[in-house]
């Protein structure tokens, strides 16, 4: 048998892993206020590298928002510069580890101290007793009447640990530098801590050179998400969040003035920067949110991507009277006249990975979600066999986020998942552009409702009181950008500053985070940053911000509302 006969026999199986954290760098200060870029790297950037490097027959879509390549840029000069020189580094928890000496106010420490917490128990904490034991001390230290008694020693021990534990597991397991310091328990000295910080700065110089080299390889393909991960379909038009919502409350502002214009700045951007990161263009894109539209295709179509991924929410809400044929998914579909393809995630399969396998044993979900995939092979084969060569199963999810919860950081998942489909006759791992390349019939929709990977609407970053007040705030800024630009005030740089600065702002999440289903101190640590990306970009363009900014926006909000009820007593006594 050839191997394409053998191949047209198997069900192609392609998994995606989006990669993204957003700006986390205050635009004023220039200080990063949350360290996730940096510890999702160390933990979840290697280790997702390191089983696609080691298991024979994996493969996957690595998806990069350029905002986080960015990020781990400039993070990894940050530290190769305190090294050599001893540069802050910019990151008051990473500067833990560094020759920076710690703050002195009791304010400032506590909060390092509680910022140090921040771990998942089992996995990370308790997994490591003597990280549990410092965790103990810590916890009984964590409060203004007992921040007086928080010691260096404990700032720095602390500080060791928890590095150690948001540390990767293919490092833990291979790297002789994290043994020593996991046996010498307490009592780190400077030198040992400059150990760590070092192997933390090659792990973020390392991160993308390795995907480029998986991506040279053949075992990766990468692909992109437009520039600063915004919602493109609100971009071009508000009132698309009616589309799966059709009394969702709008902003008051019911269009972002230049919208299209800024879409596709994002998408162009995005190009550059992964071509100048991993020397080729990319050939698809997993929309931001993996909210699409029809005129979010169009314009990512008109860029020359071959395909788009997102949600069989999405697909279903457009496919009209074929909603309810199983034989409408795990295929590729066009939109009108465009030859890119778009290809729609197993919503179930991909939720399974990132909310349901972490309470399993690994070996027994690796081996559970194989046999899914493997069942539902022999399925699609039996209910049309001749149109079984058409089909394609897309697993799509974050790449980051779902190992915190899984033990071992999802090591013996990871492993046994890919193990398992890569021998499983029934099946075969692709990428989307191999899919692509092998021109299988696709479907024709006439239009694409907007909506994202998120329950198949736009909700969660519109329709909310706050998020609509977030919306006005970026509408506003976005109508001064456009008239001071118009007026010729700034040169051609300090446009391209505040261009570039306007794209942070036009990010998703920050709308994401608005919501009382939030926890609140999550939601006023992406309050304050947003409103401060929007005070920086008043401030490049030269015009004083607007008082709403110094306002938390739930705050705002709340008082905008009862100052409208109290107008409305007022209009009601009077009449």
């Amino acid at each position: 048998m050839t191997a394409a006969a053998s191949a047209a026999l198997r069900l192609p199986v392609a998994i995606l892993w989006h990669m993204h954290q957003p700006q986390y760098r205050d635009a004023l200060s220039g200080e990063y206020v949350l360290p996730w870029t940096y510890l999702h790297a160390l933990k979840d950037y290697s280790d997702m590298a390191a089983h696609l490097e080691e298991v024979p027959g994996a493969k996957a879509i690595v998806n990069f928002t350029p905002v986080l390549i960015e990020q781990l840029d400039e993070y990894a000069e940050r530290v190769a510069r305190h090294l050599r020189s001893a540069e802050p580094l910019g990151d008051p928890l990473l500067a833990t580890l560094g020759s920076e000496p710690l703050p002195i106010d009791g304010e400032a420490r506590l909060a390092l101290l509680r910022a140090l917490l921040r771990a998942h128990r089992v996995h990370l904490i308790e997994r490591n007793p003597p990280f549990l034991d410092l965790v103990r001390l810590a916890e009984s230290l964590a409060s203004p009447e007992r921040a007086a008694y928080i010691s260096d020693a404990l700032l720095h021990d602390l500080s060791v640990w928890y590095h150690i534990a948001w540390t990767g597991e293919s490092i833990r397991r291979s790297d002789l530098r994290i043994a020593a310091l996991m046996s010498a328990e307490r009592g780190y000295t400077a030198a040992q801590r400059r150990t760590l910080l070092e192997l933390i700065g090659e792990v973020l110089a390392g991160i993308l050179p390795r995907y480029r080299a998986l991506g040279a390889s053949g075992r990766v393909e990468l692909s992109v998400t437009p520039y600063g991960h915004p919602i493109i379909p609100l971009m071009f038009d508000l009132h698309s969040a009616r589309d799966s919502q059709p009394a969702a409350e709008l902003p008051k502002h019911r269009v972002y003035d230049g919208g299209a214009d800024r879409a596709a700045w994002h998408v162009a951007e995005s190009m550059r920067v992964f071509q100048e990161h991993f020397g080729e263009r990319p050939r698809g894109c997993w929309p931001a949110e993996g909210a699409v539209s029809t005129e979010t295709l169009a314009l990512l179509d008109g860029f020359g991507f071959e395909w788009a991924a997102t949600s069989a929410n999405v697909l279903r809400a457009s496919l009209g009277d074929a909603a309810d044929d199983p034989r409408s998914y795990e295929r590729g579909w066009r939109v009108g006249a465009q030859g890119m393809r778009n290809f729609f995630r197993h919503d179930h399969l991909s939720d399974a990975i990132g909310f349901e396998y972490a309470r399993w044993h690994g070996d027994h979900a690796a081996e559970h979600f194989a046999g899914e995939v493997g069942a539902l092979a022999d399925r699609l084969r039996a209910e049309a066999p001749q149109d079984f060569g058409n089909r394609v199963l897309l697993i799509a999810l974050d790449g980051e986020n779902a190992w915190e919860h899984y033990p071992f950081n999802g090591y013996y998942f990871l492993r046994g998942m890919y193990a398992a489909l890569a021998a499983d006759p029934r099946l075969e791992l692709v990428t989307l552009a191999e899919i692509c390349a092998r021109e299988p019939e696709t479907g024709v929709l006439p239009a694409m409702k907007a909506g994202s990977w998120v329950h198949g609407t736009l909700s969660t970053w519109i329709g909310d009181p706050v998020k609509n007040a977030a919306w006005d705030l970026l509408c506003e800024a976005k109508q001064v950008f456009d008239r001071v630009v118009v007026e010729g005030a700034l040169d051609e740089s300090a446009v391209a500053a505040a261009e570039r600065q306007l794209a942070l702002c036009e990010s998703s999440d920050w709308f994401w985070w608005f919501g009382d289903y939030n926890p609140a101190e999550a939601v006023r640590q992406f309050d304050e940053l947003y409103r401060r990306q929007l005070t920086n970009l008043y401030r490049l363009l030269q015009i004083e911000a607007p008082s709403a900014l110094s306002v938390p926006l739930q705050h705002g909000v709340m008082s905008s509302g009862a100052a409208e009820l109290g107008g409305a007593m007022r209009r009601s006594n009077a009449g």
